[in-house]
């Protein structure tokens, strides 16, 4: 007998469960923790970080401060779609950090101190950021280094390097780069008009409408071409993929510089705004390319639902600014905010557990049927035991 194919078993509905219940999940540990610092506060500033870009009065503060969430959603789905595309072909890309701050280097010193326009600025910083990628990818491929190892140390080499680098294009009285807008006008990415849709915001531009569309281009490679497919084998037995024909040390270095350049691209989609300036005396690698790891996971592993998942991370993020600083300190903020992202990353078990217990439902089903099918046979055994 045919049974009924749960809705559950659908893996689209199984990562929107998950992720809920991870954000749900977040939230509450994030609450107890206010709780427990001060209980009059608590449940105002859950609230405020939830409404974020709401608490403010006025509709086009409020639509201003919407746009700067956006400005900042862009990167973080850039470095989402690097962690997930190279996921998918079994590599774990930790470097999209080292890969984001060599494109931030890259796009600044190329439009602050060689005068380029914006779009050359991007296009070299995503090369940037692949070659790096490559980097990790041909040691794994040639040395059987490991991924995260090489990264990590990429990483950190990235950081010192961005910092000697810029440190040619920074202010005489400060360790900030030069104010890009006044330095270097047609290094600017172009608002396109949008800024007008978001109170004026001249920070929101060509980036967000672009992240889009490269993702959506990511879910095409992925899902819909031959070398999309080649990428996933390899991923999922290198072995087999290269009994099959297919170059799987090339591959591997395909993906790593492809992971790389989409983590470079967020970097320049962020600074190339004129957003933020980039302190030549940073001691830590910056965060937005480890929370593409939490939205990348948050999202299912799926570039559609990183496009979601990128902007709930930022929105809570940005959210954490609002809370009431006379009864927390300013990293409660913060706190709250990495709890519920570090949460996020628990997508695929429970992912998992629907499926072990679905898998255990329809064990326990298939007995009762065969024990039904068993006593049914039995019982016309005996009638026509009977009827001899």
């Amino acid at each position: 007998m045919k049974q009924k194919r749960s809705i559950l078993r659908n893996k689209g509905v199984q990562s929107l469960i998950s992720s809920l219940l991870c954000i749900l999940i977040g939230l509450l540990v994030g609450y107890i923790a206010l709780l427990i610092i001060n209980p009059e506060g608590a449940w105002d500033s859950i609230i405020a970080i939830l409404k974020n870009f709401l608490n403010a009065t006025k509709p086009s503060i409020q639509l201003k401060n919407l746009g700067n969430t956006l400005v900042k959603t862009a990167p973080l789905l850039m470095c989402a779609l690097s962690v997930l595309f190279a996921y998918k072909v079994g590599l774990f890309n930790i470097g999209a950090a080292g890969q984001y701050v060599i494109g931030a280097a890259t796009c600044l010193y190329l439009t602050l101190g060689a005068g380029m326009p914006w779009w050359a600025a991007f296009i070299i910083a995503a090369l940037a950021g692949g070659v790096l990628g490559a980097i990790s990818g041909a040691l794994k491929a040639y040395c059987n280094v490991n991924v995260v190892i090489s990264c990590i140390m990429l990483n950190w080499i990235s950081l010192y390097g961005a910092n000697l680098i810029l440190g040619k294009v920074k202010e005489a009285t400060s360790p900030y780069t030069l104010v890009l807008s006044s330095t270097n006008p047609g290094g600017v990415i172009p608002s396109l008009g949008l800024g007008e849709l978001f109170g004026g915001n001249q920070y929101v531009g060509l980036a967000i409408p672009l992240a889009i569309i490269v993702a959506i281009l990511i879910w095409v490679l992925l899902e819909k071409t031959k070398l999309g497919y080649e990428l996933k084998a390899t991923g999922l037995n290198p072995n087999a993929a290269k009994y099959c024909g297919m170059k799987e040390r090339r591959n591997v270095i395909l993906t790593m510089f492809i992971a790389g350049a989409l983590a470079g691209m967020g970097a320049a989609m962020f600074y190339l705004t004129g957003y933020e300036q980039w302190q030549t005396t940073q001691a830590s690698v910056p965060a937005m390319g480890f929370n593409g790891i939490a939205a990348a996971f948050l999202g299912g592993l799926n570039p559609i639902g990183a496009i979601f998942a990128s902007y709930f991370i930022q929105h809570i993020t940005s959210g954490g600014a609002y809370v009431d600083l006379t009864m927390y300190s300013s990293q409660t903020s913060d706190l709250i905010s990495s709890l519920i992202i570090y949460l996020c990353g628990f997508v695929l078990f429970f992912k998992s557990f629907i499926d072990t217990r679905l898998d255990r439902k329809q064990e326990k089903e298939l007995q009762k049927a065969r024990a039904a099918e068993d006593s049914a046979g039995d019982s016309e055994d005996n009638e026509k035991g009977g009827d001899e």
